[in-house]
């Protein structure tokens, strides 16, 4: 029983550059795999994309409504509930909005919504990305003013496409109303 030779010095470094080269490639496959995700996460801004979405949606879930008339979340709710869509408000106020029940959370929606409207501000669109992944909404969409990147790729990651700085009544004025 020996001291420890040159040999086990060379054995031990030799494992050492085996782990050191394995969690090189485990780090840069990750890393792979994020930058994957980051190019699926795309806002849809085209008009075929948003023409298609606004036809083939029958339920929005408007996040942010509001009973204020004044407010942009009530004329939208309006506006999108006369073009035949199934609203569903979402806001912590219990009430009624244009005679439609609100909800506290998208947890608490009775059905998954095909988008997810939001009318807050940009800090808080990462966590209704979440809450939009999911209750498995098919869209978010960001109204106008309403930018956020890790909403973006949150939304993306869980498969929802995303719209962001877009008036979803104004678009529908522009794309379907318009046909």
């Amino acid at each position: 029983m020996g001291g420890v030779t040159f040999g086990d010095i060379l054995f031990i470094v030799f494992i050492c550059g085996v782990i050191y080269v394995i969690m090189s490639l485990v780090h840069r496959s990750q890393r792979d795999n994020d930058d994957q995700k980051d190019q699926h996460a795309v806002a849809v801004n085209d008009d075929v994309s948003l023409r298609a979405i606004l036809e083939e949606t029958a339920s929005i879930a408007i996040v942010g409504a509001s009973n204020n008339p004044e407010r942009p979340s009530h004329q939208v709710m309006a506006y999108l509930q006369n073009a035949g869509y199934k609203i569903y408000p979402v806001t912590p106020s219990a009430g009624i909005i244009h005679g439609q029940q609100t909800y506290a959370t998208l947890a608490d929606l009775p059905e998954p919504p095909d988008v997810v409207e939001v009318f807050r501000r940009s800090d808080a669109v990462p966590d209704i990305a979440r809450a939009a992944v999911a209750c498995k909404a098919k869209v978010l969409w960001l109204q106008e003013g309403v930018i956020s990147d890790e909403g973006l790729k949150i939304a993306g990651a869980g498969g929802l496409k995303v719209v962001m700085d877009r008036c979803m009544e104004k678009e529908y004025r522009r794309l379907v109303k318009e046909q």
